[in-house]
């Protein structure tokens, strides 16, 4: 899921600068990239919980709100681009997010998060 959301972005950014999709050097040099930082296995399986509970609040939203967050926070839109894929004003994007942030943070204050 990484990959596609960094390949969206590129071509999005692609697209506002007027850029081809061509990797750069410093693209090329990421793949070799080792992180300096190894995880203890509580700290990797508090993380995997903290995700499941992420995961299952955002499931647990009505569609409309969950197209937003979806949209917005892990495709990475803009409102422009969300309000043009859905075909809706720039406000109602807004205020669906909004609406939609509250009632995630509401879930997630039940999970313990």
């Amino acid at each position: 899921r990484i990959a596609v959301n960094q390949c969206i972005t590129r071509q999005r950014r692609a697209k506002v600068r007027n850029e081809s999709a061509l990797e750069t050097e410093e693209e090329k040099n990421v793949a070799s990239f080792s992180a300096p930082v190894r995880y203890s296995p509580a700290h990797v399986v508090e993380r995997l919980e903290r995700t499941a509970s992420v995961r299952r609040a955002v499931n647990g939203l009505p569609i409309d709100l969950r197209q937003v967050v979806v949209m917005k926070e892990f495709e990475e839109l803009t409102f422009k681009e969300i309000a043009d894929v859905l075909d809706l004003p720039l406000s109602t994007v807004k205020s669906r997010l909004y609406t939609a942030l509250k009632q995630l943070e509401m879930r997630l204050q039940k999970f313990g998060q």
